[in-house]
């Protein structure tokens, strides 16, 4: 493809490069480091002057490290007289700060997107926004990617039993989410709505029926993941035949591993929006689905000019 160049962030560099394979590009030329002082430079290796950029860069491991390093990348290559620069965040840090919900509390989704179109972008690729008002934020086209397809293709290639599955949202933030699974499936669906005392969950009730059946737990992303293992206990102790959680972004951070492993999970199944494979290796029931055919059949039509809504229904062959 013409006047296109492809740049790979530091923080999933196994996914921008499965991207431009699928693409047919080389990635470009780009050094980042830090000086003495822990300030973060980047280096353009070759010109973007009147070329459409992308830029791979998800809001994983070292989140304001690797967002300041986008911040200054997408600049540097606005500066450098890029024609357009498309920063592909497949996960978008500081999401889950999307709302004021108590006195004094920022809305620090808002500040990151007012940072990301002062810096120079023009538009946004992301997957699975927490909150899909995060879209409203910017001023700029913002294409959210969904899991969905390739999550759907998942359940059907690797449960055998699939028909015989329920559907469970962890909680009713994520009925829609969960709902739509469950259409597509032709399957039912269940909630867990939990009861907080000072914002610890204090006790969970299940609604729907999931006794002999598989259940398969969904969720946009898994961080410390106490939620998802409570919801596991309380589906087995509902009589559920085997328990599934399906989640976009795997973040795993503090407790989450030895959680999992002492859960009654079949399997953990996360896309790579967020690398895995330290993961994978301290935790067996860690699985993963490929996103980067989606990502870059994104950008294709991006840089084409095409409807991407092909996407939110379809997995690119």
């Amino acid at each position: 493809m013409p006047n296109i160049v492809l740049f790979s962030g530091s923080s999933n560099h196994d996914l921008s490069q499965k991207v431009a394979e699928r693409l047919g590009l080389d990635l470009g030329k780009v050094v980042t480091k830090k000086f003495s002082n822990q300030e973060t430079c980047v280096e353009i290796g070759e010109s973007v002057r009147g070329e459409d950029v992308y830029i791979v860069q998800s809001g994983c491991g070292e989140v304001n490290d690797n967002l300041m390093e986008l911040l200054i990348m997408i600049n540097a290559c606005k500066i450098a007289s890029a024609l357009r620069v498309t920063p592909v965040i497949p996960c978008f840090p500081y999401a889950r700060q999307d709302k004021k919900d108590k006195s004094r509390a920022p809305i620090s989704a808002k500040l990151v997107a007012n940072m990301l179109s002062v810096a120079g972008a023009d538009h946004i690729i992301t997957m699975d926004l927490h909150a899909s008002q995060i879209q409203g934020f910017f001023d700029i086209a913002v294409d959210n990617l969904y899991a969905e397809p390739a999550v759907l293709q998942w359940i059907k290639g690797n449960i055998p039993e699939w028909k015989n599955c329920i559907i469970v949202s962890p909680d009713a933030g994520g009925a829609k989410r969960v709902t739509s699974i469950a259409d597509h499936l032709n399957v039912e669906f269940a909630l867990i709505h939990k009861e907080r005392k000072n914002s610890e969950v204090e006790s969970m009730a299940l609604v729907g029926d999931v006794k002999n059946r598989i259940a398969i737990l969904l969720d946009d992303l898994a961080d410390t993941c106490d939620i998802v293992c409570l919801a596991a206990n309380k589906l087995i102790s509902a009589g559920a035949i085997k328990v599934y959680a399906i989640l976009t972004h795997g973040i795993f951070s503090g407790p989450a591993i030895s959680r999992i492993n002492s859960s009654p999970f079949e399997a953990v199944v996360v896309t790579n929006t967020i690398p895995q494979e330290d993961k994978m290796k301290l935790c067996p029931k860690i699985q993963v689905i490929d996103i980067s055919m989606i990502l870059a059949e994104a950008i294709r039509r991006t840089h084409n000019g095409e409807s991407v809504s092909y996407l939110f229904r379809h997995v690119p062959m």
